[in-house]
């Protein structure tokens, strides 16, 4: 009953921005609290600090691996909405928790990685009202609205910390949560149409409804989603390594200071929005789906080598300028994906991409770490004194100053060999679609009293095939 409420709360009918408004409250949020984890990681940590970090992110990121497919595939059940408010409120939860109980606070972000799968809810709901030719425009619409929020909340955090103490920071980031989950549940509609799911939790279904893993396993015969799957964990797993040291890098191997650091980040992030938005609509339409995946990992394959070559700070600039370019390549993949499935597949599918970017937010720091170990490079807190002493051996420039970006571009290019085989059209999907028309569009004349459904509210992927 709770349920069958938390649906028909809402305002208005579906559109791009409740996905929009829910990305960026969720990601500001955690933003925000860059710097204070930061600080408690090395209370709570002094030892160790960045190998717990890891096994956090690695113990949630393999936990989100295993649950975005079946949220994912029961959100084509049930719909969308009260699996998007389950995903943000679980998000969410340990927020106010840093200031209350470290040790609770990190072991309910670990644990969080079960319900902590928002994007693959999200993509999905976008699936649902969106055609298959503005899908790629609206991916790369929420994607720059998560670079967006990752613009300017690790400033504002760092600042309201530095002026008014870490508590300030932790109470605003809870506030700032708290909203975007009243804002899923008295705001944002539904968007899986009425025919496409169950009337109520109660009512009975069959077992291949209720098994999220039919579901799968229908998926993994096919071999072109494999391909994109592949493809996804080549690409993210360096991309995610890159996220957790980098800015430590920067700091330590090439002498960029607290403010440069803070302006590379916004750089990027501002480019980004540009490229997710305005290049993207461009690409897609003058070269199709694929080539722009193809296009997205090429800047992505540059980008890490120019990092892993690099030892000048004029360098760096310039690499960021590409991994802005680069970040076209997850949007892309998201449409392509989407138009390779069927429309009660959609969470199913958006789940696996979004399990497997979650399994390399786990894998890829331990991975970087490592490597970085292997070449004696230390990347830790150190104090202005301390940080890149001046040494015989320093004084000597390394060939390779940043080997684990290096090898992130080798697992980038086979990436994009692998990307090279995936199929520009989709035959079998084409004809699952094909099949469904012509069942929606009985159902269409008949549902709701004889009156037919408005063209808003058809299905993605149906009005564009052809028989």
């Amino acid at each position: 009953m709770l349920f069958k409420h938390i649906r028909q709360r809402s305002v208005g009918r579906p559109k791009v921005a409740h996905a929009v408004v829910v990305i960026f409250l969720e990601f500001f949020a955690w933003g925000l609290l860059t710097t204070p984890m930061l600080t408690v990681l090395q209370i709570t940590f002094p030892q160790h600090t960045f190998l717990v970090n890891g096994l956090i992110q690695g113990i949630k990121g393999f936990l989100s691996f295993m649950s975005a497919p079946l949220i994912g595939a029961l959100s084509d059940v049930w719909g969308r909405k009260s699996f998007l408010l389950l995903t943000v409120f679980f998000t969410c939860a340990p927020i106010p928790l840093m200031r209350l109980s470290p040790w609770c606070f990190f072991a309910l972000m670990s644990v969080s990685g079960l319900f902590a799968v928002t994007f693959s809810v999200i993509f999905a709901y976008v699936a649902d009202i969106t055609e298959e030719h503005e899908r790629s425009t609206a991916y790369g619409l929420v994607s720059a609205t998560f670079a967006a929020s990752l613009v300017t909340s690790p400033a504002i955090g760092a600042f309201l910390s530095l002026r008014y103490g870490d508590s300030v920071v932790v109470l605003l980031a809870t506030v700032i949560a708290l909203a975007d989950i009243l804002f899923v549940l008295l705001v944002v509609p539904e968007s899986l149409p009425d025919k496409m799911r169950l009337p109520s939790w109660g009512s009975p279904i069959s077992w291949e409804q209720a098994d999220p893993f039919a579901s799968l396993r229908k998926v993994g015969k096919d071999s072109t989603v494999l391909l994109i799957c592949v493809t996804v964990f080549l690409s993210y797993l360096p991309e995610a390594g890159q996220y957790s040291s980098f800015f430590l890098y920067l700091g330590q191997v090439i002498n960029f200071s607290s403010e440069a650091i803070a302006g590379f980040i916004a750089m990027v992030g501002i480019l980004s929005i540009g490229a997710q938005t305005l290049l993207l609509s461009v690409l897609m339409k003058k070269i199709g789906n694929k080539s722009t995946v193809l296009l997205g990992l090429g800047f992505q394959l540059l980008q890490l080598a120019w990092y892993g070559f690099g030892s000048e700070p004029w360098m760096m600039w310039a690499a960021g300028a590409v991994a802005a370019l680069s970040s076209i390549t997850f949007p892309s993949v998201s449409a392509l994906v989407s138009r390779c499935t069927d429309p009660d597949q959609q969470g199913a599918v958006q789940g696996m991409i979004t399990g497997i970017r979650g399994l390399c937010n786990g894998l890829g720091p331990a991975l970087f770490g490592f490597i970085f170990f292997l070449f004696n490079v230390e990347l830790k807190e150190l104090s202005p004194v301390e940080q890149n002493p001046v040494t015989p051996d320093t004084e000597e420039k390394r060939v390779i100053p940043g080997p684990p970006f290096l090898f992130g571009a080798c697992t980038v290019l086979l990436a994009l060999l692998v990307a090279v085989f995936i199929p520009s059209q989709h035959a079998p999907a084409v004809q699952t679609c094909n099949t469904r028309v012509m069942m929606e569009s009985a159902i269409s004349v008949t549902e709701n009293g004889s009156v037919p459904v408005s063209d808003e509210d058809n299905e993605p992927l149906l009005q564009d095939s052809s028989l």
